[in-house]
């Protein structure tokens, strides 16, 4: 899934759908008006066909609300920010995603990578950079975050937008952001125990069907990887622990946190290690990524029965959206 920035022309991510079969695309930056963002869906679509078999293209944007909502102007409700969103209930919470997923589904987007299932505790507050400093968070606790939670995803899901829950296992009880730095992006308290992962299992019961992966350490869990190179995370806490089938995404791979390891790496220990779909900030790592996946499947059998697993999971989403020929 690779990102379309606000304002370029275009040509780089049609010709990496085209040449390296790019099969999802999501919108970076401030996209402003529904003119803008539907014309641009409609393009990137063109551009699909034969190259991914004919199969439709995930199209996403961040619709969090407050500092983080890509879509704004004519046609994009101005979305308060998840910490303003707990003060009402959370049936309010999901009339405001339905909403928010109507107004996507208009403009050809299909994937909302929302909601933030994170919990800040209060101690913490602001000194968490990747969420509490934008009021990202729903509560202080993955119990009080949990409601609000499935509340946007049965909004989205009733709009026929595909849910997010993210970042599992957890971004609420770091300090350093992992987009853009790898200090303080270790998380020395969460287990994996139920109590911990409370939010995004409720966000799963309510039928979320992508978790995103964070890039952050939880030695807790897996004292040796990266959550997004981590087999007991994805494997282990996400599907064994919380029962998940659907799909799981990385977060945005060209992080700074991931820089050192290469490219082609950061796409195969990814899916070696369980997960799915890789979300890609940079056009130009589309490339590295898609030769070494390639090439690891062709030299080894077992990593490439992981690929077809995953893709097989991403066809299925597609097809519950009605991407594919086969309507399910």
């Amino acid at each position: 899934m690779v990102a379309e920035p606000a304002g370029g022309s275009g040509g780089a991510l049609d010709a990496a759908i085209r040449n390296q079969h790019v099969g999802n695309v999501f919108f970076l930056g401030g996209w402003t008006g529904r003119a803008q963002v539907s014309a641009t869906a409609k393009r990137l679509a063109a551009a699909a066909g034969p190259s991914t078999g004919e199969v439709g293209l995930l199209v996403a944007a961040d619709q969090e609300g407050g500092a983080v909502q890509q879509l704004k102007g004519e046609g994009f409700t101005r979305i308060p920010s998840a910490r303003v969103q707990a003060n009402g209930s959370p049936a309010a919470v999901t009339q405001t995603f339905r909403t928010v997923g109507a107004e996507l589904k208009a403009t050809g987007v299909n994937v909302d990578l929302a909601p933030v299932a994170d919990a800040v505790p209060a101690s913490l507050g602001k000194a968490n950079k990747p969420i509490g400093y934008w009021g990202r968070e729903y509560a202080s606790t993955p119990a009080q975050a949990a409601p609000f939670v499935a509340a946007a995803t049965r909004g989205l899901r009733s709009a026929g937008v595909a849910a997010t829950v993210k970042h599992f296992p957890g971004l609420g009880r770091i300090t350093g952001n992992t987009d853009l730095t790898t200090e303080g992006i270790t998380d020395s308290v969460t287990t994996g125990s139920a109590a911990d992962l409370a939010a995004f299992k409720a966000g799963i019961d309510a039928g979320a069907q992508l978790v995103m992966v964070s890039s952050a350490r939880y030695p807790k869990i897996d004292p040796d990887n990266q959550a997004v190179f981590s087999p007991k995370v994805i494997q282990g806490a996400l599907r064994q622990g919380l029962g998940y089938d659907g799909v799981v995404t990385t977060d945005d791979v060209a992080a700074v946190a991931l820089q050192g390891t290469p490219a082609g790496q950061r796409a195969t220990r990814f899916v070696a290690s369980g997960g799915d779909l890789l979300v890609v900030g940079q056009v130009g790592l589309a490339r590295p990524m898609a030769s070494a996946l390639v090439a690891k499947a062709a030299a080894d059998p077992a990593f490439a029965a992981k690929v077809t697993a995953s893709a097989t999971r991403i066809v299925t989403l597609k097809t519950t959206l009605g991407l594919t020929p086969c309507k399910r």
